[in-house]
């Protein structure tokens, strides 16, 4: 196209946030449009006019059978430096790379835009990338800048997932309309053609209307076919070099090194792509590879190859590619496997794709991973037995981590072992059917998972010890852990270190840890925390990212059970620091649901109902990871008297439920009750407690068994608790003993209000007006408005409603804690942070030493557990409720 036509808005748009960006605050940039929209050409245009002001890496996502992982960043590699370019020759996990690239951007002291072509197409590498910059861009002299058809993106495709998981103010959104009739005349007479019927037929589609011009094209007919006939038209007319460069490079989607090409058409190809390039067939990006100037125009000339010239010519590129150096890089197998499936070379395929794989599997692309394998299992038919195994069981294990479609998962890890059944692999068989175990559970089918543990065991228990065996102790540990079988589950855990330990099986022993101290920890059994903490500190060290966040949540969930306060408080901090700070989000949100949990229990009802409220609010969050913020919510709003407490409750119940785990299911029920004894309603508080009679109890946790037991009493349920009543903790066991006044003393001494008024509720006698009045105070002092009204209804029957504490109305000051202790002056610090001002701008607006301001700094970091003000900015985009302003003097 000669000039560029109404485009000036997006590209005042770009430089806006190029403006931003050369100030400090990078951002990310969306352009999205119908193939063939001009987003290409907008950056093109966008670049020269800003030619010289900044760096420009560009990138391209292709259209292969699988994509290469971290492909545009292969393509900008080069661009951006010697040590990123290293990184990914060595094929370096995310872990390593994109910490190096976020430094080298931090480090950079030229602004960079990173163009990130055809993002439809992205590889989940990639797009991990683009939500790792993305989430931290707004801290950088950096731009990405995404191009996306958005014809092809839609709620459910992977980029609306990360594009929903970036800050809202840190991504822009340009889409690109069709052209005016009025530009396409315009353009029609500047080509000295007719515009007739162009704009009916070309829609205003910039690349349609200069495809169309370009041939004499125009006639009658849909946007696809006139498009074809031009391409082929243009075709027609080239010489027969120039169709054969473009033929050859029409089998590769996206970028051709001219090396490449010269070894396969031989040393006159330089000239002809030249030829193709000025008839604006062809484009050169900065590095000098060769494209298609549009994705169009080479699934055209793709179009117009028979199958068997289409199948020689892949077999011709994957046999060049073979030959280059370092064939063996992640970017030279994703090629190879995409033309040896083109040529439909069954052994390449074999021989490729798991190698290819395995290396998409390290950089943690594990969808691309199974695409990989997918490839590879349609020649299944003609492997060698132990080959096709793995590759059903590579494949399932792979696709469970990024796929949904359980059931093709199942079928292929059956496959598996019926093909290392007729091998006489056990150790093989074995590891399936414990995988197979997981994916049951993870469906909520118990029975079916014991069941597949148990043949994990069975089918190695005899072979001799091996890591296979010791894993499945530790997976039997691990069910039963989770069904409070906690015996059962030391036992089995004790099994799995011990032949961990004499195999050298490092994870092993680490995973079995975490069953086993949450087991001893959960069954009062001493040692357990030391066992804990083994276990996360032998998970940090190893760098087993997912084991820690595990290890951070089970013994969070503990001390905040157990009323440790002090310790949960420090767990929580570290684990969601870790979490946030390695990208997982789901044990971030699933932290969270414990650390409003944590402030219920503390009587922080508003901070713990802003907290859940911020956990339910995120999308697509797993229903596990998001029930215990969900049953905090129900209950802080219940206990609030606020809109949807009960409702929220019975939502927490119908998604537990089908768990069939105690934890999941056991605090439900007793909100429930609690629900209906604040309302004087005693049949359904019965009813609530009947109904948990119906699970096992047996392996209840003392501090759950104290509770049922006490609303048991409460409610007036007859006969006794149906579950074993021994040593419980000195709150509970105080009230069921009779002695409800020193039960509410031992509660304020471990700092729970709520759970102090609720027992001085209990007082009969001479002392209920004096232990009514205390409930009240406590209550009113947390917002606990039910059992505030509930406690002056009882003072009322008794005669002694004049002698309460008068009502309080309006906030408190608990309500207005920070969830995090900041004090006034640190929130005030931590809000200037939020804006990217430096200690010494800080102290500038707050008129305070930079001395004072490095100290409080300091204390800012040191309570959100961060290393740095990036992590505390991370924090902030997915807890925006702890910069929620306070009131002056309250903290």
């Amino acid at each position: 196209m000669s000039k560029l036509l109404e485009r000036s808005a997006p590209l005042d748009v770009l430089s806006a946030v190029r403006e931003r960006t050369a100030a400090g605050h990078g951002g990310t940039v969306l352009i999205e449009g119908e193939a063939g929209i001009g987003k290409t050409t907008l950056l093109q245009e966008f670049a020269e006019q800003h030619a010289g002001e900044f760096k420009v890496a560009w990138g391209w996502c292709e259209a292969l059978f699988t994509p290469r992982p971290l492909g545009p960043l292969h393509d900008m590699g080069r661009s951006i430096g010697t040590g990123i370019a290293a990184l990914l020759e060595q094929s370096a996990p995310p872990d390593r790379l994109f910490p190096a690239l976020l430094n080298k951007l931090q480090d950079d002291g030229d602004p960079l835009i990173l163009i990130f072509e055809d993002v439809h197409w992205a590889d989940n590498a990639t797009l991990d990338l683009v939500k790792y910059l993305g989430r931290r861009i707004g801290l950088l002299r950096a731009m990405v800048v995404l191009t996306a058809r958005s014809d092809e993106i839609g709620p459910t495709h992977p980029l609306s997932y990360v594009l929903g998981d970036l800050p809202a103010a840190a991504v822009t959104r340009i889409k690109l309309g069709p052209l005016s009739p009025a530009a396409v005349h315009e353009l029609a007479i500047d080509a000295g053609r007719s515009s007739d019927d162009l704009y009916r037929v070309t829609a205003g589609n910039p690349f349609f209307v200069t495809e169309l011009l370009a041939t004499g094209g125009g006639e009658p007919g849909s946007v696809p076919d006139s498009i074809r006939d031009a391409v082929w038209s243009r075709l027609a007319r080239l010489t027969p070099g120039e169709r054969d460069v473009l033929e050859m490079m029409s089998i590769v989607p996206g970028n051709m090194e001219l090396g490449l090409i010269k070894a396969l058409l031989g040393p006159d190809a330089e000239d002809l792509v030249d030829m193709a390039v000025g008839r604006g067939l062809l484009r050169r990006d900065p590095q000098g590879d060769i494209s298609f100037r549009h994705e169009l125009a080479r699934r055209a000339t793709l179009d117009r190859l028979s199958s068997s010239l289409q199948r020689s010519l892949h077999t011709k590129v994957e046999a060049a590619l073979a030959a280059l150096p370092g064939q063996d890089s992640m970017l030279h197998l994703a090629r190879r496997v995409h033309h040896a499936a083109g040529a439909e070379d069954g052994a390449g395929v074999l021989d490729l794709a798991p190698r290819a794989a395995a290396q998409a599997s390290r950089l943690g692309a594990h969808q691309q991973a199974a695409s990989f394998l997918q490839t590879a299992l349609e020649y299944a038919d003609i492997a060698e037995p132990a080959v096709a195994a793995q590759l059903h069981e590579s494949w399932a294990y792979e696709a469970s981590l990024g796929l949904f479609d359980y059931n093709a998962i199942i079928a292929s890890h059956h496959r598996a072992i019926s093909i290392w059944r007729e091998l006489g692999n056990s150790a093989k068989i074995s590891l399936n059917y414990r995988l197979l175990s997981r994916l049951h559970w993870r469906r909520g089918e118990g029975a079916e998972a014991r069941n597949f543990a148990d043949l994990a065991v069975e089918e190695v228990e005899g072979t001799g010890p091996g890591p296979e065996l010791a894993m499945a102790y530790s997976t039997r540990s691990q069910l039963n852990m989770l069904h409070y079988r906690f015996a059962e589950a030391i036992d089995w855990g004790r099994r799995a270190i011990r032949l961990a330990d004499e195999l050298g099986v490092v994870e092993t022993r680490v995973h079995a840890l975490n069953n086993v101290g949450t087991a001893m920890l959960f069954d009062t059994r001493p040692g357990g925390r030391e066992v804990m903490e083994e276990g996360l500190s032998l998970a940090l060290q190893h760098g087993f990212h997912d084991h820690a966040a595990r290890a951070y949540t089970n013994f969070a969930e503990h001390a905040v059970v157990s009323k440790d306060f002090e310790l949960a408080e420090r767990l929580l901090a570290e684990g969601i620091a870790f979490a946030a700070r390695h990208d997982l989000d789901s044990s971030t949100q699933y932290l969270l649901g414990r650390q409003a949990q944590l402030r219920m229990e503390q009587g922080r009802l508003r901070e713990a109902e802003t907290i859940a409220q911020g956990v339910i609010g995120m999308e697509r969050l797993p229903v596990v990871m998001h029930l215990p913020a969900l049953t905090v919510l129900g209950r802080v709003r219940m206990r609030m008297n606020l809109p949807d407490g009960e409702r929220a409750l019975l939502r927490a119940l119908d998604e537990g439920l089908p768990t069939g785990e105690p934890q999941r299911i056991f605090p439900v029920r007793i909100a429930l009750v609690e629900a209906a004894w604040l309302r004087e309603d005693l049949d359904a508080a019965r009813q609530q407690l009947t109904e948990l009679t119906a699970i096992d109890l047996s392996g209840l946790r003392a501090w759950d068994l104290g509770e049922l037991a006490a609303w048991w009493r409460r409610s007036s349920m007859p006969g006794d608790v149906p579950a074993r009543v021994g040593e419980l903790p000195a709150p509970w066991a105080l009230e069921l003993a009779g002695q409800p006044a020193r039960a509410a003393a031992e509660w304020t001494g471990l700092g729970l209000p709520y759970e102090a008024g609720i027992a001085s509720m209990q007082v009969a006698g001479v002392d209920a007006g004096t232990a009514l009045g205390q409930a009240i105070a406590m209550f009113e002092a947390i917002e606990a408005r039910q059992a505030a009204a509930l406690a002056r209804r009882l003072a009322q029957r008794l005669g002694l409603g004049e002698e309460m504490p008068k009502s309080r109305r309006g906030p408190y000051a608990s309500s207005r804690q920070h969830p995090l202790g900041l004090t006034q002056s640190e929130h005030q610090v931590l809000q200037l942070i939020a804006d990217g001002k430096s200690n010494k701008d800080i102290a500038r607006h707050l008129s305070r030493s930079p001395r004072t301001i490095e100290h409080q700094v300091s204390a800012v970091l040191g309570k959100f557990s961060a290393a740095n003000r990036i992590e505390v900015m991370l924090r902030l985009r997915t807890e925006p409720w702890l910069l929620t302003p306070v009131e002056a003097g309250r903290l």
